[in-house]
């Protein structure tokens, strides 16, 4: 017991170094869901214009993406790309690497929405005389955003918790500060529990209102 609270008074004294880790965590996933949702929607939005090369170009980007382990992504950017003559510190590399990442699912996401939303929409947009980008604002993005809406957020929380991934190539993020800290503090459950915990407290939010979207979409549906 006293071994125990030895353990948890120096897991005290290591907590400003867990809220650096924090932040850390939160600037690269924050910055990687703001551009990885950009370009997701982006490229959502391309595939729907089914221009055959673009189409192709893209399915090529989300079946790489998708079918190849995320790790393998970050050393791909981080340590193969140098050897093209694109140095990026860990920072940028795992910026990159999860914007790419986190902008294949989302546009699957935005892809499926836009798909949901009955054919006859677009017709009768365009027997109305708007163009295909007036056609997309003004009629088929706001109703596919009460699709695309629900597993969007729910990719964000993927994407905080794929960032842990990035403490391999340096970035000291909450887990490569938990990493450290066992090493001085060698009770695991004690200090990746802690690590857990501050992921959960950022992601909970996240995931409560990707709960309260896809309630709310459920019960738009049954009222229709």
């Amino acid at each position: 017991m006293s071994m125990w609270l030895f353990y948890l008074e120096r897991l005290i004294q290591a907590f400003p170094f867990f809220l650096k880790g924090l932040w850390m965590t939160v600037a690269v996933s924050g910055l990687s869901l703001i551009l990885g949702t950009l370009l997701g929607f982006a490229a959502g939005i391309a595939r729907a214009s089914r221009v055959k090369v673009l189409g192709f170009l893209l399915f090529a980007y989300v079946d790489f993406m998708r079918g190849t382990p995320f790790l393998v992504q970050v050393f791909i950017v981080f340590f193969i790309l140098p050897e093209w003559g694109l140095h990026l510190s860990a920072f940028k590399a795992a910026t990159v690497s999860l914007t790419f990442y986190a902008g294949a699912y989302i546009c699957e996401i935005v892809s499926g929405g836009i798909s949901a939303v009955p054919p006859g929409q677009m017709e009768a947009a365009k027997a109305s005389g708007l163009t295909w980008v007036q056609r997309m604002r003004y009629v088929i993005m706001p109703q596919a955003m009460k699709t695309i809406l629900p597993p969007l957020v729910g990719q964000y929380v993927l994407l905080i918790k794929d960032s842990s991934v990035v403490s391999v190539i340096g970035v000291t993020d909450v887990t490569r500060v938990g990493w450290f800290t066992v090493q001085r503090i060698p009770e695991g459950l004690m200090v990746f529990g802690l690590v857990g915990l501050l992921y959960f407290v950022v992601c909970y939010p996240l995931i409560r209102v990707s709960n309260a979207l896809e309630k709310k979409l459920r019960t738009d549906s049954h009222g229709l």
